[in-house]
């Protein structure tokens, strides 16, 4: 079926092709994506809208010598296809498969490791500036990086560095108007006018000293060769602007690149999403948030919302529906998110910053300086905590109790469930005087019943869930979940601690003071988290009872499901009973 590209297995293989093979290459190529994503999912659009791209870089360009890094790495299916690992494709994103994203350790034709945006022209220009120093001037340097990513700062930053040196570097700015949701602000506005001749004059990138060229369409392959051939014998900084379709030859991926942009399991065939069952089932703790802000907006004037390109995934979109003007979607700029949130708290507003755990890593200096330093009230909403599953070690969201524990001022809640949500976000926005950050995971809670009155919460208390003798579970989130299961029929006691900082002093007190052996589970890092918390208190007031602490240990976690990674890591249900077991006998 696939005639030219079952031939192909490295990009040597591809350079032995005349030019006109290569558009029945994209076509095979598209098709062979198509059907592996619609029965393992992944990321779909972002691959099918840079496939004649993709293939012009290795026929171009000698990788792997030729240095090239995808920004972000979800557009790099076909990539990975060309460059040998066709054969194991199928295991994309599964546990002990190859990874969704470009990664060193994978492949030589993996440059850097690319997780999260915006890093590929500060990387490509280390490596160009290297090569320099080593005396190699021949060597290409490529960035491909999606019009979303390019608009955050961190680019910028590359660019303005770039633009001052004689490096040899070729950034490609794929433009196809969206990253997962559409993208936004005067950039975005800025790349539209240029695409219909309406702002040739004053080129951004010309003024930062890049060779401008373009933009050319994306999908007409030829052109795209061509061009990359002349770009070749260009020197210096240069920037190729491409247009292209995210999800480009699959109708359904064209028309809805929001949903397709990982689709779950579809008919290759026809492309359509396969029916879910009608049977109702608890809400994502996404939709818990999106809901809760709606509601508690319509009663208080002061709520604003903030998202850094995250609409959809963290369903701010129902407040930027419903209350466009107090919803703000401010691109891929987290640490721009962080101070425009602690501005508005200066003016009386009440800001829920909507941030991916692992995302707020790249603003932790403002989660700080601007706001704790100064008590600022700004209220953080830390989406896809813990582990995230099938997009690895670059999305799991298990260093967030560890890196903002240390930091004073701040108050850190994770919900066991959605009500906990719900009335965690009601007696934040009732008023702090300083501020929080609410930690909760990716997909559905437990509770059918989710909507219920609101109650206020008393900042640093704990429950007592469960009470038994000789030993405690302490835990914190949804981690309670695989207690219960653990400890159902054991006559142990379980404690949700729900505050992270500051601890329940007093009910830690009572714990050491009646059991022998204490045990805390985290879905986070047990280097400085929330078992670290509790080691400290047991030292501080010298406890001698035994405490055991479950979590994730210090390694980085490659992708796998949920389940998978939580049996891995030994805090699921099974590896907790037998944990308790252990110390009972």
């Amino acid at each position: 079926m696939h005639k030219i590209l079952e031939h192909i297995n490295f990009p040597e293989d591809l350079r032995q092709l005349s030019t006109e093979d290569l558009p029945v290459l994209a076509q095979e190529l598209r098709e062979y994506i198509i059907n592996i994503v619609a029965t393992k999912e992944g990321h779909l659009g972002a691959s099918l809208g840079v496939v004649e791209l993709t293939i012009a870089l290795h026929y171009v360009f000698n990788t792997p010598s030729d240095q090239l890094i995808w920004d972000v790495g979800h557009q790099a299916y076909g990539h990975k296809i060309l460059t040998g690992r066709k054969s194991i494709f199928h295991t994309n994103r599964q546990h002990n498969g190859i990874s969704g994203f470009p990664k060193r350790a994978e492949s030589a034709f993996d440059s850097f490791g690319v997780g999260h945006s915006s890093t590929s022209i500060s990387a490509a220009l280390g490596m160009a500036i290297a090569s320099k120093l080593k005396g190699d001037f021949n060597k290409h340097h490529i960035a491909v990086i999606g019009d979303a990513s390019i608009a955050s700062g961190m680019a910028f930053e590359g660019l303005n560095h770039a633009g001052v040196t004689d490096a040899n570097l070729l950034v490609i700015l794929n433009d196809n108007a969206i990253g997962i949701d559409p993208s936004v602000g005067a950039l975005k506005q800025y790349l539209t006018n240029v695409k219909y001749e309406t702002q040739k004059q004053d080129n951004i990138f010309e003024a930062l000293n890049f060779d401008y060229s373009g933009p050319i369409d994306g999908h007409n392959i030829f052109e795209v060769v061509s061009e990359l051939e002349r770009l070749k014998h260009v020197k210096g900084p240069k920037l190729l602007h491409v247009i292209t379709t995210k999800g480009k030859g699959l109708k359904q991926a064209e028309e809805n690149q929001v949903k397709y942009h990982a689709p779950g399991k579809f008919d290759a065939k026809t492309g359509e999403l396969y029916a879910h069952s009608i049977t109702e089932l608890p809400p994502k703790f996404q939709d818990v948030f999106g809901h809760t802000i709606v509601e508690l907006a319509k009663e208080n004037k002061n709520i604003v919302g903030i998202t850094p390109a995250m609409p959809t995934g963290s369903s701010l979109k129902y407040m930027m529906d419903e209350m466009p003007d107090r919803a703000f979607d401010v691109g891929i700029a987290e640490q721009h998110a962080v101070t425009l949130a602690a501005g508005m708290a200066t003016q009386g507003l009440v800001p829920f910053c909507n941030i991916y755990s692992t995302f707020l890593q790249r603003a932790y200096d403002q989660v700080i300086h601007d706001v704790a330093l100064q008590k600022l009230p700004v209220i953080f909403c830390l989406d896809r905590a813990g582990l995230v599953g099938e997009d690895g070690a670059t999305h799991h969201g298990v260093f967030d109790l560890a890196y903002l524990r240390c930091i004073p001022n701040l108050i850190l809640f994770a919900p066991r469930n959605e009500i906990e949500l719900r009335n965690i976000m009601y007696t934040a926005q009732l008023g702090l005087d300083l501020p929080i950050a609410i930690r909760y995971p990716r997909g559905r809670g437990t509770i059918l019943n989710w909507k219920q009155p609101y109650k206020q919460l008393l900042i640093g208390k704990g429950l007592c869930l469960k009470t038994g003798k000789d030993l405690a579970v302490l835990s914190i989130g949804t981690t309670a979940i695989n207690v219960s299961e653990a400890i159902a029929d054991l006559n142990v006691s379980h404690y949700d601690m729900r505050f992270i900082k500051p601890l329940d002093a007093t009910l830690l007190h009572h714990i050491f003071k009646t059991y022998m052996h204490i045990i805390t589970i985290e879905n986070g890092t047990i280097k400085g988290g929330f078992g670290s918390a509790i080691a400290e208190f047991k030292i501080a007031n010298n406890y001698s009872s035994t405490l055991n602490i479950l979590g994730i240990p210090d390694v980085f976690i490659e992708h796998g499901s949920i389940l998978e990674l939580e049996e891995q890591t030994a805090i699921n249900s099974e590896s907790i009973r037998k944990e308790i077991e252990t110390l009972l006998t």
